[in-house]
């Protein structure tokens, strides 16, 4: 089922006087103050559309930063969820049930490469498995003095909010407050920079990470020759090559992995199943708004991880695997895949020509699919920024400003808009996105 065009309807009538002041109250109250966030109280969802408490529309391209594949409130989601929750919500995993069998299956079968799958519930989750899986790697396969541990990851990377996940991120302001980091990650190696890569491993090295497009570092996409490069540095230095495919894989950028679609572009088809990385973790897109990640191993390594070495309570419980399961299928009976690519193109086209009407405002556009990124020109050129005198990044400002227009998207850094919305977009609603986008621009310039 493709994204249905519902009519724009008011939410209902608040349930207290002033909801939106109630809600803000109780955050301010009772919840840590760990995200700057929007004056945004959201109430419902359907499709790419969602209300506030007093009824206003807003059309979503963030996506809930990529995670919601079909849009809000998808209905064969929703009974998908109804359905397994009147059988199983949860089991241990000291059992076994079919839907976590299934998934896995499922997801080696979009990689095309033999391996295995561990379930957890969040992106965090899954790397750090990836980083626990390096470890004994390294242990399994010592250097010359003893044991291999570091994973080297790039500058503007990001790898999650755990005390592994920072101290894998490439970014210093992620790292503030937190150290001394864990040892055992070196993350000052330029992206897309393959005589970096190569000069940086050393004897400790067991593995490198990347993201096949860079999501908070800017939406910058892994490279053709950096990919393969760093495939035949870790085969000629017997290194795993893991990829973060947290945010930019479950076919946002128009395959199942980016990689497949950086490669498949220049390669082919045939050529890029020919390429696999040792590992890869996943999750956002992956449930579609219901919390569940995972990492995939290739064989020979996919039985690094024996009974003992890592575990779950929640990981691939029933109820996340078979909504899991209903995202893959709506997924390819729906054709999503293409629709990603098609819309992605259509959208990317758009913010260039907006690039070249608005060259004081807007750069042009980056990213693949539907994972794209509007490059903004320095805030010093925007004139109605810079009248505001705000200590605010350009990124941050221009968000506000689609807000106000109605529409939602997602900073990254301090010069890039993000667009992460549903798979199933329909055309429709993306001409709409667009020219609530030209009004804002057009304002700015």
């Amino acid at each position: 089922m493709k994204e249905l065009i519902q009519p724009a309807a008011a939410a209902p009538a608040a349930l207290v006087q002033n909801q939106h002041e109630a809600v803000r109250a109780l955050f301010d109250r009772y919840v840590m103050p760990t995200y700057a966030r929007f004056d945004l109280v959201l109430a419902h969802g359907a499709g790419s559309e969602v209300w506030d408490v007093n009824g206003r529309r807003y059309l979503d391209l963030g996506g809930g930063i990529a995670v919601c594949a079909l849009g809000h409130a998808h209905p064969e989601v929703a009974e998908t969820l109804a359905r397994q929750a009147r059988r199983l919500l949860h089991v241990s995993n000291l059992y076994y049930h079919e839907p976590q069998g299934r998934l896995a299956q499922e997801i080696i079968r979009n990689l095309g490469v033999a391996g295995k799958v561990f379930f957890a519930n969040s992106g965090a989750e899954s790397n750090e498995g990836m980083f626990k899986l390096a470890r004994m790697f390294g242990h399994a396969h010592p250097g010359a003095d003893g044991p291999r541990h570091e994973v080297i990851t790039t500058i503007n990377s990001f790898h999650g909010r755990t005390l592994g996940g920072i101290a894998a991120t490439g970014q210093d302001k992620i790292k503030a407050g937190f150290g001394p980091m864990p040892d055992g990650f070196r993350c000052d190696v330029p992206f897309n920079d393959l005589p970096a890569m190569e000069a940086a491993v050393g004897p400790r090295t067991a593995a490198i990470l990347i993201e096949g497009i860079q999501g908070e570092g800017g939406i910058t996409p892994a490279g053709v020759e950096y990919l393969l490069g760093l495939r035949r540095l870790c085969d000629e230095r017997n290194l795993l090559l893991m990829i973060d495919a947290v945010q930019c894989g479950h076919f946002r950028s128009g395959c199942f992995q980016s990689y497949q679609r950086v490669l498949g572009d220049a390669l082919g088809a045939a050529a890029a199943a020919g390429f696999s990385p040792d590992a890869v973790s996943m999750a956002k897109s992956l449930g579609g708004g219901f919390p569940i990640g995972a990492f995939w191993a290739r064989q020979p390594f996919a039985d690094l991880l024996g009974p003992g070495s890592h575990g779950t309570t929640y990981g691939g419980t029933p109820l996340g695997c078979a909504v899991a399961l209903k995202i893959f299928e709506i997924i390819e009976r729906d054709g999503l895949a293409a629709q990603a690519r098609e819309t992605g193109a259509w959208l990317h086209g758009q913010i260039d020509t907006l690039a070249a009407e608005f060259p004081g405002v807007v750069r042009g556009a980056r990213g693949l699919g539907l994972m794209l990124g509007i490059e903004l020109a320095p805030a010093a050129e925007i004139r109605s920024l810079a009248a505001r005198a705000s200590e605010r990044p350009a990124s941050l400002q221009v968000v506000d400003r689609l807000h106000e227009a109605g529409v939602l998207t997602i900073p990254s850094g301090t010069q890039i808009v993000r667009l992460l919305p549903a798979l199933n977009l329909a055309r429709a609603r993306a001409e709409e996105g667009v020219d609530l986008i030209r009004r804002v621009v057009r304002s700015l310039a």
